[in-house]
């Protein structure tokens, strides 16, 4: 007798879950398969290189009655950083910036949570690149939570963090011939983050 395979949903049922929770509380895990962590830098003065790193792993805890009472850790894999071109990518992972052969991880690992708005909560705590800690404070908006297709209680989240990374000792560039730098020292990093509540 065979098996019967479960279908997988299409847009219009996750557009028929929309509603947001009122209370999300619980332990989460970050879903890999629908977050994105991208990054942005700027190139030779004049274009913006895009990528994004595409292996990490990720688990939070969120408090509704108690925002401060929640948190966040972070391990994304260096060596997965893609922004589309091989060459560009090898030299991100070499010893001129991530070194990843030394120091695999960027880790983040929330400090405190402080609510701004109805949606809106500033996450503060270490990030670490090439074993260099430094204080960083991110606003994530809540996105919206909703029970998925599958019975999983899922919650949405984005947020964008500037920071210099030479603050990490990442400080190889190029000087350009017109004036300026290869890279920019300030990057962006970009986060659209959708967690899973654990069983």
């Amino acid at each position: 007798m065979g098996r019967h395979r479960a279908q997988e949903p299409d847009a219009s049922d996750f557009d028929a879950a929309t509603s947001a929770l009122e209370d999300v509380t619980g332990d989460y895990t970050v879903d890999a398969a629908h977050t994105r962590i991208g990054i942005r830098a700027r190139h030779a003065m004049v274009t913006t290189v895009r990528g994004a790193f595409t292996s990490f792993a990720g688990s939070a805890h969120l408090d509704t009655g108690d925002p401060g009472a929640s948190s966040v850790t972070l391990r994304i894999d260096a060596a997965s950083i893609d922004t589309g071109n091989a060459d560009r990518d090898a030299h991100l992972r070499s010893a001129d910036f991530l070194d990843v052969g030394t120091h695999p991880a960027v880790t983040f690992a929330s400090t405190g949570v402080t609510q701004l708005d109805a949606d809106v909560y500033r996450v503060t705590g270490d990030l670490t690149i090439k074993d260099v800690p430094r204080p960083v404070a991110v606003d994530f908006t809540l996105t919206g939570s909703a029970l998925d297709p599958f019975g999983n209680l899922r919650v949405g989240f984005e947020g964008a963090l500037v920071l210099r990374r030479s603050d990490w000792e990442l400080t190889w560039n190029a000087a350009l011939e017109t004036g300026g730098v290869l890279v920019s020292d300030k990057i962006q990093i970009e986060f659209d983050v959708s967690v899973i509540k654990n069983p």
